[in-house]
């Protein structure tokens, strides 16, 4: 009989270790649960919760309504609080419909809303001198809406068209079949949008009634994070929120889920090319002792690419095309759940994979080490960091820390209970929770591989010096020619590197298209010193994220780590970009995940569509296919061919490297330098391609199984480095945004699609501009029709004044918002690098939209927009 295994006892050092790895955890943290949070309650019960912070000149204001799918009573199941968040943007007692959406851009706001089971939520982000406007129009739609009678009805056929998008969405269905299946009584089985039929027998007076018995004072709180006073913006709050009285609020009955007995399946097959499934475990709810600790184990379990299930089921069983594990806690009762994607016949042996590892972990003293839970600490440490990047971060997780949780202090609790916990806290809560009786097995499948019998079966079971905001990028050219991009902002503990060269399509060999993408995700995989596992293993157990990026004209790597790790990223940036491996196994595996993505990508209608319409477009040119390729061109290539392709590119006068956020010039410059300085010398060729577009011009048709048909229309554009890009700029927001003519016609006034607007797609010598409308079948000749009239309205007309107002304002303030974080910083400052711009264009970016006129969108529509020019495309049942 073998010896018993025990566990080795901790020695002092390794104890000293893990208490100084806690300590400085903690101490990242601890700085941010310092700072000042006002929290006040009206008189009329509303709460308020505001955040100062200086660091970038916006605000996040947000109203968060404590109800939510689960709480619609006698109507659940028929989306009450989906279409009332809708029918908020219609119309108050002061303002119209459009004059919400037209005034929040007039301000260089973005307005939106989402809803969950258990809230909803409206935001407004926007420059911060302003947040007194999104506080009065917040205050207005949400408590003084009139859900205006006419377009009650026209927004009831517009989420219709949503529902039956949803309906079209094969991941949407899957998730829909879990929570239908692993719940029996909660309200959490209903979709938060609602049954079709449900949905369709609502009224307005039951709407109306909904209305005014949960969006009271009583049952709301606003939030507000950015760029504020607290003593000067109270008074706007209680001017526009305080008048209102407070209400009776009735207690809601929200059934709990009886504790699950015995395994549970349902296995779909439907017309999807690639098979979804799922494995969900009910679990107890957010307040629970076990809820952080949950959190942590799915981290260990299938946070990332080092994690023990990718590793062990996609990269040595290759049984899985990606797989990842998520602990769902949002209430009284949650879901412990690993997802992944594979081939049909391997979802069987991979869900047998998934229960070998799970009960080894359970089982064995070594199989969760305080090894992983020090990484997963750490990548749980960094995510909450991340969470406060934006101002709109900021503001939801005060949100969800008051409304969900009930505590704001809960942060500090959660992180101090993931710090207690030791690997047998682990074993224990697998072995409670992740229990064969409370198991719920989903999928979606091709057709093809539907079994002639019944397919349900059971399956085995620290204070910071704020900085200022957006500082210019430093430009430093090394002699081979590389660039250098510095920007050093120490608000938040984090620092992101970007290397950037250009390259995509173009610069591909034809036949072997897609090698682009393909080759971003190898650089982060095996080098010729460590493991794609030990690759991901040392960035992910400092929390730190290491991805590639991809797209039409470039293609790079990012790497994302606490500032006491930069070391530690710059190594492995070094050894990717140095001593690439392309290893045949890595190259079999992403290929293979490329392919599987490309065919996910067919089974969503409108991605479907937009391929296509680029195919139609571009003909032989290579921007007819994005980064990603097709199936043929992934199939020929081979790992050589991949060795060509960054032999061709990493040469140092195509090499730009970003790097903005918390770190001291005088010590990393040098060691930037240093890897810099280490890129072959030369330059890039200039490829060759046909300039005549479309290629393919004139009507086509495409049939395919769907519930809801899209149209498309695409014109030339102007290319990237074309003296009218910024006009271009201007007119794809004059098309798109949500008080845009083209959608009030379309979908406000007339209710004929779910959504409509423009799109791009920019090269740096030609371009692509289309129009795309989701809409019913029986409308799809309407809705074209009604793009043709607003093109000839810009081209005799051009747009009114007050119109081109709101699209700079709103231009100008998307890109005043988008410069929060360091690697948007970082990537934009890169891309203006690599594409012949000044590295800190964004500076002269609002000059550019200013200087676009009405004139000069007239010509812009004139010179592009012509019927000859035009490639349109039908997607339809």
């Amino acid at each position: 009989m073998p010896a018993k295994r025990t566990a080795r006892p901790r020695t002092k050092k390794s104890q000293r270790q893990a208490a100084a790895r806690i300590t400085s955890d903690l101490a990242l943290l601890a700085p941010f649960w310092r700072e000042p949070v006002t929290r006040t309650v009206l008189p009329n019960g509303l709460t308020v919760l505001l955040k100062p912070d200086a660091s970038a000149p916006v605000a996040s204001v947000q109203v968060w309504v404590k109800t939510g799918s689960i709480h619609e009573n006698a109507h659940l199941g028929a989306g009450l609080s989906h279409y009332l968040e809708h029918m908020l943007f219609k119309g108050t007692a002061r303002r119209a419909g459009r004059e919400i959406s037209a005034t929040v851009q007039a301000h260089g706001g973005y307005i939106n809303a989402y809803t969950t089971f258990d809230r909803t939520v409206y935001y407004i982000d926007l420059p911060s001198e302003h947040a007194a406007i999104a506080i009065d129009l917040l205050a207005d739609l949400a408590l003084h809406s009139t859900l205006p009678e006419d377009e009650t009805a026209r927004e009831k056929d517009v989420i219709l068209r949503e529902i039956d998008m949803c309906r079209d969405d094969p991941d949407q269905r899957l998730s829909e079949a879990l929570f239908e299946t692993a719940f029996r009584q909660h309200p959490y089985r209903y979709p938060i949008i609602g049954y079709r039929s449900l949905f369709a027998s609502i009224t307005r007076d039951q709407l109306l009634a909904y209305y005014r018995a949960r969006y009271v004072p009583n049952n709301i709180t606003l939030v507000i994070a950015g760029q504020i006073d607290p003593a000067a913006i109270l008074p706007e709050i209680d001017r526009h929120f305080g008048s209102a009285p407070r209400a009776l609020l009735a207690p809601v009955l929200v059934p709990g889920e009886p504790a699950q007995l015995a395994p549970r399946a349902l296995h779909l097959h439907e017309d999807v090319e690639i098979t979804r499934a799922g494995l969900a475990w009910q679990i107890p709810g957010l307040t629970h002792p076990d809820a952080p600790l949950l959190d942590l184990l799915a981290t260990i379990l299938g946070g990332g690419d080092s994690s023990i299930l990718w590793q062990t089921v996609r990269e040595k069983k290759r049984l899985v095309h990606a797989i990842d594990a998520h602990s769902w806690t949002p209430g009284a009762a949650g879901l412990f759940t690993i997802s992944y994607t594979c081939d049909p016949a391997r979802r069987a042996p991979a869900a047998e994979a998934v229960h070998e590892i799970l009960g080894h972990c359970a089982a064995s003293l070594r199989a969760l080490t305080p090894a992983h839970l020090k990484k997963a600490i750490r990548q749980l440490t960094v995510s909450e960091i991340n969470t406060r990047k934006t101002m709109s971060g900021q503001a939801a997780r005060l949100g969800a820390a008051e409304v969900v949780i009930g505590d704001l202090d809960h942060a500090r609790i959660y992180f101090e209970r993931l710090h207690a916990a030791t690997p047998a806290d682990l074993r224990r809560v697998l072995k409670t929770h992740l229990v064969p009786e409370h198991l719920t097995t989903v999928s979606l499948n091709p057709v093809e591989n539907k079994p002639a019998a019944a397919t349900s079966a059971t399956c085995n079971p620290l204070g910071r010096k704020p900085a200022a905001a957006n500082p210019q990028f430093e430009e430093l050219r090394l002699p081979n020619g590389a660039r250098l991009l510095l920007q050093p902002d120490h608000h938040l503990p984090n620092l992101h590197l970007r290397l950037l060269h250009r390259g995509g399509p173009l610069h591909e060999e034809p036949g072997k298209r897609g090698a682009t993408q393909l080759l971003a995700t190898l650089l982060t995989r095996d080098t010729r010193r460590r493991t794609a596992a030990e690759v991901a293993q040392h960035i992910e157990e400092a929390g730190g994220a290491f991805y590639p990026f991809a797209g039409n004209n470039s293609l790079g790597l990012a790497l994302e780590v606490l500032p006491t790790d930069a070391g530690r990223a710059l190594t492995l940036l070094d050894e990717a970009i140095r001593l690439p491996a392309f290893a045949p196994a890595s190259f079999a595996t992403e290929r293979e995940a490329q392919l599987a993505a490309l065919l996910q990508d067919d089974d969503d209608v409108v991605t479907y569509g937009q391929k296509l319409l680029r195919q139609k477009f571009f003909g032989p040119h290579p921007l007819a296919l994005n980064a990603a390729g097709d199936a043929p061109g992934l199939r020929a290539l081979a790992p050589a061919d991949l060795r060509a392709l960054w032999k061709k590119i990493h040469v140092a006068e195509n090499t730009i490297l970003a790097v903005a956020g918390d770190f001291d010039p005088r010590k990393l410059v040098p060691e930037l330098k240093a890897l810099l300085a280490r890129i072959p010398r030369g330059g890039l060729p200039a490829p060759d391609a046909p300039k005549q577009l479309p290629a393919y011009p004139g009507e086509h048709i495409e049939r395919q199984p769907r519930e809801q048909a899209v149209v498309y229309q695409a014109y030339p554009g102007p290319a990237l480095r074309a003296a009218d890009y910024y006009v271009g700029e201007v007119a794809d927001e004059l098309f798109s945004g949500m008080s845009s003519r083209l959608f009030e016609r379309v979908r406000e006034e007339k209710g004929l699609a779910y959504f409509v607007r423009s799109t791009r797609i920019t090269g740096l010598d030609t371009a692509m501009f289309a129009f795309y409308a989701g809409t019913a079948p029986a409308h799809q000749a309407q809705v074209l029709d009604e793009i043709d009239a607003e093109i000839r309205r810009i081209q005799t007309e051009g747009p009114a004044d007050d119109e081109l107002a709101r699209c700079r304002t709103r231009l100008k303030a998307a890109r005043r918002m988008s410069l929060q974080t360091n690697s948007s910083r970082a990537m934009q400052a890169g891309l203006n690098a690599l594409y012949g711009q000044p590295v800190n264009d964004w500076q002269n970016y609002d000059a550019h939209i200013d200087a676009v006129t009405i004139d000069a969108l007239r010509a812009f529509a004139r010179t592009y927009f012509k019927k000859e020019l035009c490639a349109q495309l039908i997607v339809t049942p």
